[in-house]
């Protein structure tokens, strides 16, 4: 196409969801724009051109001097800002942001930023869950379900709860939350930074322009430097302190506990596994915050069963319980799982392996005294293996529905068979939700 004279026109980068949302948004605020994709046929681009017949579509390598011309550029948070015509354009003085930008531009509610390597998901999800007991009008979204900008478009919104990936942050220079968070960080998306210290320092974002933050007080790297006139909650699993969320001995019993007082049984908890008792936790921390009726938020813990493919229980035979952690991406995800199920009565068979996003899966080794077995899968799992001596017995399965015979055979009674990847799924299926989803169903049929 000509080079675009510049003016108020902006350039949108990538074509999946957070795309298509912007580009719905960009014309409801009639906001001419170019969009562009790497990809010469992206996924439904079909569906695209039918949904937006006037837009100026371009596919293929990125044309610079179409960058070059534009008043903004908005990148998916697929698409890195170190991609040389981005980082051009970003040099020439052309501002670069993301979907997550343009949504704190027009949003008229607080924002609950969270972000972490793990229980994101789990913990956005119960914090909305417990806003929604308290009779608050709440959208939930982000990095899970429903795309930012598109929150937007529901009525009276009081409270925006939203996950944050590290991607979307690279492209915000104030997110002014209400409440922000870092719940955890591990080594993940190696492939995408160079080093932890990099990854580290996109998380941290989140807390630019916070009133209130949220630490993990077992985590150091989740704490920022606090500004003054900011007031810092902490979570962890050990006693909690002032301002802090904790646990506490009762009666013999662990309880959930608010700087020196005991608020509910740990075992009231409807979500299976110890480390969901640090993502309530976090999710009270949050809530307090905000200033959530705790009423409201122990009768959510009561009730909220966790999310699909977070350590979801699938079924039980013969005394052996089965679990689906597909969402269990990274190193740290599965060792969150396996410390969540394990027990000093039983074992676990773990099924892990995929895409490991150059990470290093030597901390694995850690757990290799609660494993009756591992069973390492796609294109990754023999690196997985390779972290293990001779304590437990090493298999390779070909698909899902051998490695779920495999664990059958091996496991015995009160054992438990846990899908946990700590890797990507892109190399055997479209996602996380697909490779769990043909978990369970192999469970279904092994064990039928």
């Amino acid at each position: 196409m000509d080079v675009i004279a510049k003016n108020n026109v902006s350039v949108l980068i990538g074509t999946g969801l957070s795309g298509r949302s912007a580009a719905r948004y960009l014309l409801s605020v009639h906001q001419p724009f170019v969009w562009l994709d790497t990809r010469e046929n992206p996924p439904g681009i079909e569906e695209i051109r039918q949904e937006f017949p006037s837009v100026n579509l371009e596919l293929g390598p990125l044309n610079q001097d179409t960058l070059l011309a534009a008043s903004e550029i908005i990148v998916s948070p697929g698409v890195s800002v170190k991609t040389k015509e981005i980082a051009a354009a970003k040099e020439a003085g052309i501002e670069v942001l993301g979907d997550v930008a343009l949504f704190l531009r027009a949003a008229q509610a607080p924002v609950v930023a969270i972000t972490g390597s793990n229980a994101k998901s789990t913990v956005t999800s119960l914090l909305g869950e417990m806003a929604a007991d308290a009779g608050c009008k709440v959208a939930v979204g982000g990095n899970i379900g429903v795309p930012v900008l598109d929150l937007l478009q529901q009525s009276d919104v009081e409270l925006y709860v939203l996950e944050l990936s590290s991607f979307q942050l690279e492209t915000i220079e104030q997110v002014n939350a209400e409440v922000a968070t870092v719940l955890n960080v591990s080594e993940d998306h190696m492939d995408r930074y160079d080093s932890l210290f990099h990854y580290h320092l996109a998380k941290q974002r989140v807390y630019y322009g916070a009133k209130f933050v949220v630490t993990n007080r077992q985590d150091p790297l989740t704490r920022p430097p606090i500004a003054e006139g900011v007031t810092e909650f902490s979570f962890g699993m050990n006693a909690p302190d002032r301002k802090g969320y904790g646990v506490l001995q009762k009666a013999g019993e662990d309880w959930l506990a608010y700087e020196f007082k005991a608020l509910m049984p740990c075992a009231d908890i409807k979500m299976p596994g110890r480390h969901n008792i640090n993502n309530a936790l976090a999710a009270l921390a949050l809530g307090n915050a905000v200033k959530l009726p705790m009423a409201s938020m122990l009768n959510t813990l009561r009730h909220f069963k966790g999310l699909p493919h977070r350590c979801e229980w699938v079924a039980e035979s013969h005394g052996v319980s089965y679990y689906n952690d597909s969402k269990g991406t990274n190193v740290g995800a599965t060792l969150a799982a396996l410390d969540g199920l394990r027990s000093d009565q039983s074992k676990i068979v773990l099924i892990a392996g995929g895409v490991g996003k150059g990470a290093d899966f030597s901390p694995l080794k850690i757990a290799e005294k609660d494993l009756r077995a591992l069973i390492v899968i796609g294109q990754d799992g023999n690196q997985i293996a390779e972290v293990f001596d001779s304590g437990c017995d090493i298999q390779r399965a070909e698909n899902l529905i051998d490695a779920v015979s495999m664990a059958k055979a091996l496991a015995t009674t009160g054992d438990k068979v846990l899908l946990s990847p700590a890797c990507a799924s892109f190399d055997m299926f479209a996602g996380f939700e697909q490779r769990g989803d043909v978990f369970v169903k192999a469970v279904h049929e092994v064990l039928a």
